[in-house]
């Protein structure tokens, strides 16, 4: 018997409205996993559970060492130094690299590095042999390892994945980073005094097993065949910048990253503040464990609220807003003597960046095709990862000068005036929205 389109439907009943409705609800507030669906990348989301935490313990070592041999935030912020120039060189080559061979080997090569060096630091610091300087140096070896791995991992994401899965996979890719960066800096907090800190690099060493055996189940992920063998040297690389200046949406979108994390991140501070604020014994305890996770907190409630990202078009502007928030937060945060209004401060400053980073990422995912995200990717990975060391560089020397809490004041406020300026000066950035074959 044919239907009538016009008769009126039925009624849910009254239960069944209601679970429809908390569905929608839940749908649209919290964290899309559609993406995990996909085993490949379901596999390396789930390992990195494990090796973010690992890699967070180290982040914490490395300057608690440093500040515990010298008890000056000087020497830590010669971090900046050790991190940023094996960044620059190693990611920019590394991100060639990664358009030009299988991501796949890349990935264990680069990944067994990093363990190797974990091992390294863990041998120094149980030995009690090597002075401030070889840390540093085997830091900044790390920092190469990790300035190779980050451009063909995140290339690797849109091999495995529809485009318009994207933002909800950077959404939870940033919520497991930032639940290590929480986990492990309260593990170290707790750790140090228990069993010393060299013994964080050995978990970190083990750790990575977890992300080297997710990366050996990934499928080959050669080259984009484009019709002539792929090259890895300076031509490409100056190729890479050449992209980047014609296409303002990625230009800008790696300013004002650099803006943010240059100007605003405020952790080579931390050991001292933690010390000298709130009370901390001179090589770390709670205090120091609870500011280096406020950040990653704010980011994971971020992520686990993430739901509404995918329906922003209007990225441009959802990014200048993120920012600016960071700036403000770690404004706040330079003002308070106050424990628990730090840890919020810094937690919303750290959602902020959460909404950035998801933006910015799924911006260069969708802009460049897939022969130059490998070279984006490299350049995405100096900016993330170097930005913050240029912070490192000058916060130290002004914590000295003015103090930690007037250093992170006067970050978080440059954060805010030259994001404006730069967002107001490229105009194609502000207005950017996402294509429409984009939208999930």
């Amino acid at each position: 018997m044919p239907v009538d389109p016009e008769a009126p439907t039925a009624p849910l009943p009254e239960g069944r409205t209601l679970r429809t409705r908390l569905g929608s609800f839940a749908r649209s507030t919290f964290a899309d996993t559609t993406p995990l669906r996909t085993v490949s990348y379901r596999r390396l989301w789930l390992a990195g559970i494990v090796t973010t935490i690992g890699a967070q313990l180290s982040v914490v070592a490395v300057p608690t060492q440093i500040y515990a041999m010298t008890q000056s935030s000087s020497y830590v912020g010669l971090t900046g130094v050790f991190g940023l120039l094996p960044l620059v060189v190693f990611g920019l080559w590394g991100g060639a690299i990664a358009d030009a061979v299988d991501r796949r080997v890349m990935l264990l090569i680069t990944g067994s590095g990093i363990a190797i060096t974990s091992l390294a630091l863990w041998v120094v610091a149980a030995s009690g042999v090597g002075s401030v300087w070889v840390v540093l140096v085997l830091f900044a070896v790390q920092s190469s390892m990790l300035a190779m791995n980050q451009p063909a991992r995140a290339s690797v994401i849109p091999r495995l994945l529809p485009a318009g899965q994207l933002p909800a996979a950077n959404a939870l890719n940033m919520t497991v980073v930032q639940l290590g960066a929480i986990v492990g800096p309260l593990l170290a907090g707790v750790a140090i005094p228990l069993v010393g800190l060299g013994t964080l690099y050995l978990v970190d060493a083990i750790f990575l097993l977890a992300t080297l055996w997710a990366t050996f189940r990934l499928p080959a992920v050669p080259p984009s065949s484009t019709g002539e063998r792929p090259k890895a040297g300076i031509r490409q690389i100056v190729e890479g910048f050449r992209y980047a200046a014609l296409h303002k949406v990625l230009l800008v979108s790696f300013l004002v990253d650099v803006i943010a994390m240059g100007f605003g991140m405020p952790r080579v501070v931390f050991p001292e503040i933690a010390h000298t604020v709130f009370g901390d014994p001179v090589d770390g305890g709670f205090a120091l464990g609870l500011l280096f996770a406020a950040i990653p907190i704010g980011m994971v409630a971020g992520g686990v609220l993430s739901g509404w990202l995918a329906r922003v078009s209007r990225q441009g502007v959802a990014v200048t807003a993120a920012i600016c928030v960071w700036g403000i937060g770690v404004a706040l945060f330079g003002l308070t003597s106050s424990l628990w209004l730090a840890v919020l401060f810094l937690a919303m400053a750290g959602a902020g960046d959460l909404v950035s980073s998801v933006y910015r990422n799924s911006m260069l995912q969708s802009v460049a095709t897939d022969e130059m995200r490998g070279r984006m990717q490299g350049v995405f990975t100096v900016v993330v990862a170097g930005g913050p060391r240029l912070a490192d560089l000058w916060h130290g020397p002004a914590a000295s000068a003015v103090g930690p809490g007037t250093a992170s004041l006067i970050g978080g406020i440059a954060v805010v005036v030259v994001t404006l300026v730069v967002v107001m000066r490229f105009r194609e950035f502000w207005s950017y929205r996402v294509p429409v074959d984009s939208r999930p």
